[in-house]
């Protein structure tokens, strides 16, 4: 197996976590490079369901090792718990199998608060986080005033440098956001008690990745979220903190670009957006609810109700384009089974204009219409398929005309939730 890098081709949720899962049982290291503990990756093996937010979903693999690059910022209580629940389950994730960037930020309980206070002052005009602390730790990051990167955790000066910091958001929960204030003994001790479990797993990471490369280990990179909530070239403001796309697979590992190879976007054969901002092809209606029902579209994170549309072929276009997708992972596909008249958006209306191309302008796409073509639905079942012989005419048809529309071939088609629900096209 080439390096590959495996990111969302929508608004996240798209089913990366499944297709991570099946493309890892060929990969010796899966890393993942950014985000936090606000992306839900969920995982059915055997039956069984794991949901992830910390953890690359490689772990399940025997013989993988993952690793946490630079680019994420770690949050020690989610990946300890998640550490610990697959340990219940029989799952022991030891140092070595496991390996932790010492340059990656954490995510602190005081980012948490600040997120929550954040989103209820907004009110109305909330952008629709998960509260999980990712915005205020990626503010953090770059203001590099009162920011601790996972080596920081292991300093001996560790306390005194974060009582300063919790002293520093008191005052902003306080005065701002009249917020209760954080006890900064409390976060003190807590932190400390995760760094001492930290410390076998830290490592520089771009220098292991570069010399596993060198040694011609097949590499998997796991993207969080998906590419229109990408800090640069989502819909901005309704967007996470970090580089969603694939350039953000080096910058958030240490890894050149030249040692990539192939680059999947997952998407949905359908739309999904959680949170606030626009979406030109979101169903308001019956239909709408019965896609949401089928595919029990509902945040792995949040619990929230995902909204649903039609596919948008013009931003799968965009996110070839921005991505430079080699190639498309197509989910859910067993959703749409019963589903007699389909339509793909090919194209938006904005007043008198038809716009190939998605708009970068939020308040122009606020305003589009999307322009559809119907197509016939294939109203059998595909979930036996594990061939692309194997399915409906139709359903292949509409496979191809979204592989025409999004101007990328699609290279897997799932048709479940299992490993073995997976066609390589």
């Amino acid at each position: 197996m080439p390096t590959k890098v495996v990111l969302g081709a929508q608004w996240g949720d798209e089913g990366k976590a499944k297709i991570v899962d099946y493309l890892a049982a060929q990969a010796e290291i899966v890393v993942r490079f950014q985000g936090g503990a606000n992306a839900g990756h969920t995982v059915i093996v055997a039956g069984e369901t794991h949901i992830f937010h910390a953890l690359p979903v490689g772990v399940l693999n025997e013989g993988t090792t993952c690793v946490v690059a630079n680019g994420v910022v770690l949050d020690p209580e989610a990946l300890f718990a998640e550490l610990d629940e697959l340990a219940e389950r029989g799952y022991q994730v030891l140092p070595g199998q496991l390996y932790i960037s010492s340059c990656a930020h954490v995510v602190l309980p005081y980012h948490k608060a600040l997120d929550r206070a954040s989103e209820a002052h907004l009110g109305a005009s909330a952008i629709g986080t998960t509260a999980r602390g990712i915005g205020p730790a990626y503010r953090d990051k770059v203001d590099r005033s009162h920011a601790f990167r996972v080596m920081d955790l292991l300093d001996v000066d560790l306390s005194d440098r974060l009582r300063i910091a919790v002293q520093s958001k008191n005052e902003i929960l306080t005065a701002i956001f009249g917020a209760e204030a954080l006890d900064a003994d409390e976060i003190i001790s807590e932190t400390l008690a995760y760094a001492e479990r930290l410390r076998p797993y830290v490592l520089d990471t771009s220098l292991f990745l570069n010399r596993a490369l060198d040694e011609g280990k097949m590499m998997l990179f796991e993207g969080a979220q998906g590419t229109l909530l990408d800090i640069d070239h989502g819909t901005y403001p309704y967007v996470t903190s970090s580089n969603t796309t694939a350039g953000g697979a080096c910058t958030g590992s240490g890894v050149g670009p030249t040692r990539i190879d192939e680059i999947i976007g997952v998407t949905k054969a359908y739309m999904t957006r959680v949170g606030n901002g626009p979406f030109p092809t979101e169903l308001h209606d019956d239909e709408g609810e019965r896609i949401r029902e089928l595919g029990q579209e509902y945040g792995a994170t949040t619990g929230r109700a995902r909204r649903c549309g039609w596919f948008d072929a013009t931003i799968a276009r965009m996110s070839a384009r921005v991505n430079g997708l080699t190639g498309l992972a197509l989910t859910r596909m067993d959703i749409l089974d019963t589903v007699e008249r389909l339509k793909v958006c090919t194209a938006y209306r904005y007043g008198d204009q038809v716009l190939d191309e998605f708009p970068v302008d939020p308040r122009v796409l606020e305003k589009c219409e999307p322009v559809y073509e119907e197509i016939e639905g294939w109203c059998a079942p595909t979930t036996q398929a594990r061939r692309v012989e194997d399915l409906p005419p139709k359903a292949m048809a509409y496979v191809e005309r979204i592989a025409e529309l999004s101007r990328t071939p699609v290279a897997y088609i799932s048709v479940g939730p299992e490993r073995d629900e997976t066609i390589e096209v």
